[in-house]
């Protein structure tokens, strides 16, 4: 049965990416997180298909004992410092990460793995040229560090496929949300206060341009992707290209919730809050095969699943609101 690494796996797109794995079958799936941010309680259990390491890519030793232990066909490297606001306020954490692409693609070219996939993303396109942003035309212009050791990472992928041959398809992720994401995150955030009442703050006046991709539709991308062998050596914007601004995604979660929720506007952030961003999607139309879920059906997925909405209510008991 070949076999999958997958870093990051206790974050919301790693532990999705698990379960597509293993729901599709035929995949011997490791997971790999330090839990820094990731929660373990996200991951599969009883499976006789997965296996979770806790390690930190960016350390040699640890990552080496994973790969070099086991021996993979593929590898999806999606650990990462993530969330606008973490990165900004700790910028040489992320820097750090530039060593895990060290580590992780010279354990690949020296194990046989037979492709890479990395989880870049739409920051790399910094504020937008040109609407909507396609892989190879827009420029990659952004400053920030999360940003810039991105766009280091799809960098180090072009070169270890020149020089050694190793093939890789870089994923180009714009805003994805799902049942698994932290309350970190916007559409968790909004769901979470608007079920509970509360007011729905946003950064600025609200009419930065957004699109959000169910993550089961993201999932299936990428995996197909994999099985299809699509894209290989190349990049694909993965998201929705259904634009919202801000505020309006707070006013369609507070119909779909049917919460007496307002909206609070507080000062724009400074810096890392981009005016718009879509992708142009034809690539990605192409590796889903269907069309994508729009933004109110998969609110009412979230709403739906029972694991968020355990992690609602625990969530509001951590901020004292019940």
């Amino acid at each position: 049965m070949p076999r999958v690494m997958v870093t990051g796996a206790a974050g919301q797109l790693g532990s999705s990416l698990v379960h597509g794995l293993l729901k599709r079958g035929g995949w011997d799936v490791v997971g790999v997180d330090n839990l820094l941010t990731g929660r373990k309680e996200l991951l599969p259990e009883n499976s006789k298909n997965f296996q979770f390491i806790q390690a930190n890519c960016n350390n040699p030793l640890e990552i080496s004992q994973v790969m070099l232990g086991h021996r993979f066909d593929y590898v999806f490297h999606y650990a990462a410092v993530v969330g606008v606001r973490r990165t900004l306020d700790d910028p040489i954490s992320v820097l750090e990460d530039i060593r895990g692409f060290e580590n992780i693609l010279a354990l690949c070219k020296n194990t046989g793995v037979s492709r890479v996939f990395f989880s870049s993303s739409s920051e790399v396109y910094g504020e937008p040229v040109e609407i909507p942003q396609r892989e190879h035309q827009t420029p990659l212009n952004s400053r920030l560090p999360y940003a810039v050791v991105k766009n280091v990472g799809e960098c180090y992928l072009r070169s270890f496929h020149q020089a050694f041959g190793l093939e890789y398809t870089v994923f180009r992720f714009f805003n994805t949300y799902g049942p698994n994401q932290s309350y970190d995150f916007v559409v968790p955030r909004f769901i979470i206060n608007a079920i509970h009442g509360k007011d729905l703050t946003i950064y600025g006046d609200g009419s930065q341009s957004r699109t959000f991709c169910y993550v089961d539709d993201n999932v299936d991308a990428c995996l197909n992707c994999m099985e299809q062998d699509l894209f290989v050596n190349d990049t694909i914007n993965i998201g929705s290209d259904q634009m919202f601004t801000v505020k309006e995604l707070a006013e369609v979660v507070i119909a779909e919730v049917n919460s007496t929720s307002k909206i609070q506007f507080v000062s724009a952030l400074e810096e890392g809050d981009m005016r718009r961003r879509q992708p142009e999607s034809s690539k990605m139309q192409t590796a889903l095969g269907r069309d994508l879920l729009p933004l109110r059906g998969g609110i009412q997925r979230m709403l739906n699943d029972e694991r968020f909405m355990k992690y609602a209510s625990d969530t509001a008991a951590r901020l004292g609101w019940v």
